[in-house]
Formats: structure tokens, sequence, C-alpha cells
């Protein structure tokens, strides 16, 4: 007996499980994991929803599987916009609060503005390769004789800036730290590590199989974003006086290097985006995890925090460590990897001699972290922490060095 349709659509080709997607799915399940076992408890006191905000967490996911699979350019509007919208709803969910308020109204405004940009991109697009499948869209730019139109190279453009506002790359990163800062801390950071994590994989997916075969008319473009994000996100951390709103200006340092994998678009880089993404997820979501125990987020907070709680101190040092890029953490290779991508490439030189300066102003800003924590007086803040939180955040941190000194935990999973 054949069920009822109301109506067919065929579906063929929309999507695509190969390794690549299916690893960074595994990856964004476990620190989706990690993140509950750290955090889950810390939403209860955002407010009364407490079971519509593991739904909203769950839908994202969804999201997520579908911008990390997409082959065909409706999956990843879909994908990007079913991310979007519950971390609109996340974002405003400290109703109390008017900073939370004021940021879910600036990110829903912002993103509705780039889903825009998204959607005139996707249309010119079609309208050059007349179909929205990528296969498509990559064989109509692969003949030599064709030259990249208008149609083409605007569709590219308006994808790439929609997409760099996703990613908080700059100049497109301006509500990125009103909307971390005003959002709840343990929102903030499943918003700057998975989510963050998953739209970088759609970019590297979109820019790897569409428009792979035309990497020269838009390399510069992504060059000089990069840089300009390496550069501002840097920067402006240097001068911040909140650790909450340092590491959402960070994250956006971070999303300079992991562009490099765009830039690349070689097998160096798409590894190297996996580790990277492993990496800062795993150090962002335990740094979150102490950060939204604390009452006060500036650095003052910190004064002395290793003479109270020293587990938690020394596990905070290897995540910042990460972070900074120190060899024996994971965040050292990754930086390698992408770093050793654009060389492979070739003809950046001045963009790999920037990135390692900025890697180098990083490690000032985490710095301060540790100083404050280490070799600054203050008083203990009240912190509530439990002993399976101690040994959860203790494995990731582990976790963090493993993966620093034997990448091929994660590489051997990868190829078999």
């Amino acid at each position: 007996m054949y069920g009822f349709h109301l109506f067919r659509i065929d579906i063929a080709g929309m999507m695509r499980f190969d390794r690549f997607s299916l690893f960074f799915n595994t990856i964004a399940m476990a620190c989706t994991f990690i993140f509950f076992l750290l955090s889950a408890k810390e939403m209860e006191k955002v407010g009364l929803n407490y079971s519509d905000y593991f739904a909203l967490i769950f839908f994202i996911l969804c999201g997520i599987i579908l911008s990390s699979s997409f082959s065909s350019l409706l999956i990843l509007f879909l994908g990007i916009e079913i991310i979007s919208i519950p971390l609109y709803i996340l974002t405003g969910s400290d109703k109390r609060n008017l900073k939370s308020n004021e940021a879910s109204l600036k990110y829903f405004l912002l993103g509705s503005f780039s889903t825009g940009l998204m959607l005139m991109g996707i249309t010119l697009i079609y309208g050059n390769a007349g179909s929205f499948s990528m296969d498509v869209i990559a064989e109509s730019i692969s003949k030599p004789e064709v030259k990249p139109g208008v149609l083409l190279v605007a569709g590219l453009l308006l994808l790439m800036f929609s997409m760099a506002f996703k990613v908080s790359a700059a100049p497109f990163h301006f509500w990125t730290p009103d909307v971390y800062d005003g959002a709840p801390t343990v929102f903030t950071s499943f918003m700057a590590t998975i989510v963050k994590a998953a739209v970088f994989i759609a970019f590297v997916r979109l820019f790897y199989h569409a428009f792979g075969d035309i990497h020269d008319t838009w390399k510069f473009i992504i060059a000089v974003i990069t840089a300009l994000t390496l550069f501002i996100g840097n920067i402006t951390a240097v001068f911040q006086q909140s650790v909450k709103r340092m590491l959402a200006y960070s994250s956006i340092a971070q999303a300079g290097f992991m562009l490099m994998a765009v830039l690349a678009l070689n097998s160096i880089g798409s590894e190297g985006i996996l580790l990277y993404t492993t990496a800062y997820c795993l150090s962002t979501i335990g740094l979150f995890a102490i950060l939204v125990k604390m009452k006060d987020y500036t650095f003052e907070g910190f004064n002395g925090f290793a003479k109270h709680q020293p587990l938690l101190a020394a596990v905070a040092v290897i995540f910042l460590l990460s972070l900074a890029g120190i060899p024996l953490t994971a965040g050292f290779l990754a930086k390698f990897y992408m770093i050793n991508a654009v060389i492979a490439r070739g003809g950046f030189l001045w963009l790999v001699i920037l990135a390692v300066l900025m890697a180098a102003i990083s490690v000032y800003y985490y710095f301060r972290v540790i100083q404050a924590m280490y070799f600054k007086e203050g008083e203990a803040q009240p912190i509530e922490v439990s002993t399976s939180f101690k040994w959860t955040i203790g494995l990731v941190a582990a976790l963090v060095i493993l993966l620093g000194v034997y990448p091929q935990l994660l590489f051997n999973w990868f190829y078999f």
C-alpha cells in the first residue's frame, strides 16, 4: 500500500555526505556533548524555558549538518538559516537584561541583511549556471574558453561577503563584540565555537567545490579580508578590559587564521581546518565554562584566581596557551597547518608574515589573564564547582595537549 503524498520533491543531489563532512559532523556533535557536560547547569540560570534551550540547540545542530554536507546552494541557504534563527532567540533569551535584548535585535537585523546578500548572490549564480547544484556550477565555469562573466563574479562576491559576515570576518565583524557580549555567556560559548566552525566548513566546501576553478579571480579579495580580520581582531583585543569581550575580539582573530583554509583550498588546508575547529572549540568552550561561573568578567576579576582555584587556573592556562598558539598545544599545530597551507598554495608570503606577527601580539592579551591569575593578589570570587565538572574540564585540557603532541589521533580517524 503506497502512502499518500501531498507533493513530490526531487531531493537527489542536494546533499553529499563525504568523509570531510561526516568527520566534521562528528567533531560538532562531540564538542556539543562537551558543551552540555560543562555548561548545561548554567543554562538553567538564564530563564524559565530550560527545555526550550536544548530544543533550539538541537535545531542548530540540524542546520550544522545541512551546512557541512550540502551540494546545492538551496541547502546551504536552508542550513545557514536553520542555524541563525534559533541563535537570534538564544541571544535574547535573558529577557531581564537590556543588553541581551539589544544584542538579539542587532543580530537579527544585521543577520537578515546578510541573508539578503546571500540570496541575491545565489540568484545571480543561478542566472549564470542555470542550476543550484555545485557540480553544475563548477562545470559551467571550468571551460578554459569561458571567462567569468559579470553575473558570476557579482554572485560570487555577494556570497563571499555574506559568508564573511556569518563567520565575523572583517570588515563585516561589527556585530560580533556587541552580540557576544550581550548574549548570555553560556550561549556565547556555543555561538563563538561550534556555530562559527560549521559556517567555516560551509565556506570552505562552497568555494572548493563550486568556485575552485576560478581561484585566481577571487583569491586576492579573500587574502585582503583575511589580513584585515587578523589585524583588527588582534589589535582591538589588546585594548579590552573585559575577558568576555576580549574573547569576542579574539574569536575574530581566530577567524582570520581559519580563512586561510578558504584561501589555500588544498588538502593541507582541509586537514588544518578540521584540526583548527577542534582545537578552537575545545579551548574556547573550556574557557567560557570557567568564565560563566564567575560574576566579574574583568581582568581584575581573575586576580589571585590560581590561589583559590588551582585546578581551574591550570586548565585555563592550557586553553589560553592553545588559543595563543604556543607549542605542545593543539592550537600551535592548527596555526602551523593554516600557515603551511598558504605557503603550499604560494604567492602570499606577506600574509604569512602578518599572521605570525599577529599570533605574537595575541600572546600579550591571553597572557594578561594568566598574569592576573598567578601574579596579582585579589579577593576570591565564590565559585561552585562540582567534582564531575573538574574531571570533565581536566579531560578536555588533556585532550588539547594530546592533540598538540599527537595530531594523528584526529587524522587517523579522518583517513581510516
